[in-house]
């Protein structure tokens, strides 16, 4: 059986923006009434517990009232024919709900919680309410499953790790400047292509592989560049079986 060819897709808040899911970039919506330092950071949590749990509950619901889109759905079909693994900076579960089967969330999950003294107890959320009292097995207060500004990335070891046994990476509605996320695509072996869809211009300057940029939004340029690959990947089942295509 021939080996499947493997993509990893990194995804940044434009794809869940695509399901009208505020981002903190957004001059309106959620994130309009909160500073980042009052509601996602370390010394937040600490000081105004009860700002922070109400504003993850309010995402929560937010996120519940929405849908994935095109864009979502489209990454999941790719493992019809291809070893897919996605990595995410978002912490909405649209991946999952769309049907894609291997994700990494660098920056947590707003679907889950986990105890304030031991990082790797998590529990999942049912619903969108977490009471301000909650309190993981250990005993300790529960919290939400969020890497916030100043906390390390416990799961970007992981993803660095994967990055380098693609053959093809997509790049899909992130700026590239949040770091160390954006440093994935350096972890890419030399001459494996790049495929970055973004209606603006990302900082791409240190990207030495080759890259096509599809200025499009994540609904409208995934399904388009999925379909491409679906036909790519054809080809090169026809070649392998020794099929010809004529026509007449």
């Amino acid at each position: 059986m021939e080996k499947r060819m493997k993509i990893v897709v990194f995804t940044g808040a434009g794809v869940s923006a695509d399901s009208g899911l505020a981002t903190f970039r957004d001059a309106d919506g959620l994130w309009a009434n909160y500073r980042i330092e009052e509601v996602c950071t370390p010394e937040a949590l600490q000081y105004n517990r009860a700002k922070v749990i109400d504003f993850y509950n309010l995402r929560r619901r937010e996120l519940l009232e929405k849908e994935p889109n095109a864009g979502h759905y489209a990454i999941a079909e790719l493992e019809k024919w291809f070893d897919v693994e996605v990595i995410t900076q978002n912490v909405d579960n649209f991946h999952e709900r769309a049907g894609s089967g291997r994700v990494i969330h660098l920056h947590g999950e707003l679907t889950k919680l986990r105890s304030s003294r031991n990082p790797d107890l998590i529990c999942p959320i049912e619903g969108w309410e977490q009471p301000f009292d909650a309190r993981a097995a250990d005993g300790a207060l529960l919290r939400p499953h969020i890497v916030f500004f100043g906390e390390a990335v416990p799961e970007f070891e992981r993803a660095a790790g994967i990055v380098p046994g693609a053959d093809l990476m997509i790049v899909v509605g992130t700026s590239l400047a949040v770091y160390p996320a954006a440093s994935l695509v350096h972890c890419l072996r030399p001459n494996v292509p790049i495929y970055l869809v973004d209606p603006g211009r990302p900082d791409t300057a240190l990207i030495r592989n080759p890259l096509t940029h599809i200025k499009a939004r994540s609904a409208e340029g995934l399904p388009a560049l999925v379909e491409r690959l679906r036909g790519q990947y054809a080809e090169r089942q026809d070649a392998s079986e020794g099929r010809t295509t004529t026509c007449g």
